[in-house]
């Protein structure tokens, strides 16, 4: 029997990779959430709690340099099915945690399982979406990180009052194996898909990645080098290590800020500190649209990505104000500022590898680049609890402000200045000439 067709299918595809990350953030906030539950249990000071994220983010920044070259290695649909079964389980084994290292030995394999989301999520929009779309298509996969950071907090503040903190860990952790069943059901690549209409397919065929770069593929050894020595990978990097620090911060440290400073209990914290990801929701969507409405008027690709990556730094130095402001509605309001500008940002950010590589490096330069920000997101958590337990959060507020307009200016020195004067963002030579790459 044949399956029915389902029109503007590549949008279905957006849904299942944003409840992917709608699944993957919720399992990394859950442990800010119940942070001062876990820490009052186990006896952990906040410099504890900073060296359990060290070890989250260690694992993290190893395995997205590693997981974007498995992608690749593997394809989009066997590469995610790897990935969400190993964040999955480890997120289950949060519930069996008896101590400070038990618990950073569970955040270390979901630091191992979790980057695999994005190299992974790049690959499928590079299968599914043509240019002017694929900020749009990035930007709605990564609507699941502020939707997952938005629903957690009043999901797991319900589960711990009334189960307590294990089940809820248990639950959270379980649904990533539902999703697997749908993704196996539904994923292939356009040219195989038996979902697509003919009518999707023949306005697709000529403007995706051809069939060939959809498939698994073994890069030629040491390409990796190839890819990191390129301008379009090296600056992501840069980018991503001075910011993806910032969005690591309000995921990991606002509940904790919240009740440390702003005097919240628990109850509170899962009533209000879903908010600011409702922002982040907006910006993912509108930073992706932005860039691609101004390509259909005719702006250059390259030109429209940098003025939206310009328009989210520059709103992003507000953060330097939600310590001083007075009431704590306020700083809500500020971190809003924080999670909308940051959305605007990584959206584009994120789109640049699929502008910039052949579909058989997507994974790569998108692992590579991830791998700065987790490395920064390490070096900045390791720092926030020490900063946090002997000044206060003042120091990080302003540094999270100035973040964003540093790295636009490094970015635009390193890669987005030559793209524009070219006129468009096309694949760096060294990668043009690079060998063909064998299937598999």
């Amino acid at each position: 029997m044949a399956l029915p067709r389902i029109p503007h299918f590549r949008f279905v595809v957006a849904g299942l990779l944003l409840l992917a990350t709608m699944i993957n953030y919720a399992d990394r906030l859950m442990l800010s959430v119940v942070a001062p539950q876990v820490r009052a249990e186990f006896g952990l000071t906040e410099q504890d709690y900073g060296q359990i994220l060290f070890w989250f983010l260690t694992a993290y920044a190893i395995m997205y340099a590693l997981s974007g070259p498995l992608a690749d290695r593997l394809g989009t649909r066997r590469g995610f099915t790897l990935f969400i079964c190993a964040w999955s389980v480890a997120a289950v084994g949060h519930a069996t945690a008896v101590g400070k290292w038990s618990l950073a030995f569970w955040r270390f394999l979901l630091g191992l399982g979790e980057p695999g989301n994005w190299p992974c999520a790049a690959k499928a929009v590079a299968e599914w979406f043509p240019a002017d779309q694929r900020a749009l298509g990035v930007g709605l996969f990564n609507a699941g990180s502020s939707l997952g950071s938005a629903l957690a907090p009043p999901f797991v503040v319900f589960l711990t009052l009334r189960y307590g903190w294990r089940a809820a860990f248990f639950f959270t952790g379980s649904l990533g194996l539902l999703w697997l069943v749908a993704w196996l059901a539904l994923y292939q690549p356009p040219h195989r898909s038996r979902l697509i209409t003919e009518r999707e397919w023949l306005y697709l065929k000529d403007k995706v990645r051809p069939p060939e770069e959809t498939r698994p593929a073994r890069l030629p050894r040491g390409d990796w080098i190839r890819v990191i020595k390129d301008p379009g990978c090296y600056s992501l990097i840069f980018a991503r290590f001075f910011t993806d620090p910032v969005i690591y911060f309000v995921i990991f440290w606002l509940p904790e800020y919240l009740q440390k400073e702003r005097n919240f209990d628990l109850a509170m914290v899962g009533k209000y500190a879903w908010v600011p990801f409702i922002f982040g929701d907006a910006g993912y969507v509108l930073g992706g649209w932005a860039s691609g409405y101004l390509m259909r008027r005719g702006w250059p690709l390259a030109k429209a990505r940098a003025v939206v990556l310009l328009s989210a730094a520059a709103i992003m130095p507000l953060a330097m104000f939600a310590p001083f402001v007075a009431e704590a509605w306020m700083a809500i309001g500020v971190t809003c500022v924080i999670t909308f500008g940051h959305a605007l940002w990584i959206s584009n950010l994120l789109t640049l590898p699929t502008d910039l590589f052949p579909g058989s490096r997507v994974g790569t330069a998108t692992g590579l680049s991830g791998m700065g920000g987790a490395v920064g997101g390490m070096l900045a958590n390791l720092t926030t609890g020490y900063v946090v337990a002997s000044l206060s959060y003042k120091p990080i507020f302003v540094a999270a402000g100035l973040m964003h307009p540093l790295a636009f200016t490094l970015l635009f020195v390193l890669l987005l200045r030559g793209l524009i004067k070219r006129g468009h963002a096309e694949a760096a030579p060294i990668l043009r000439e690079s060998p063909d790459i064998p299937s598999t």
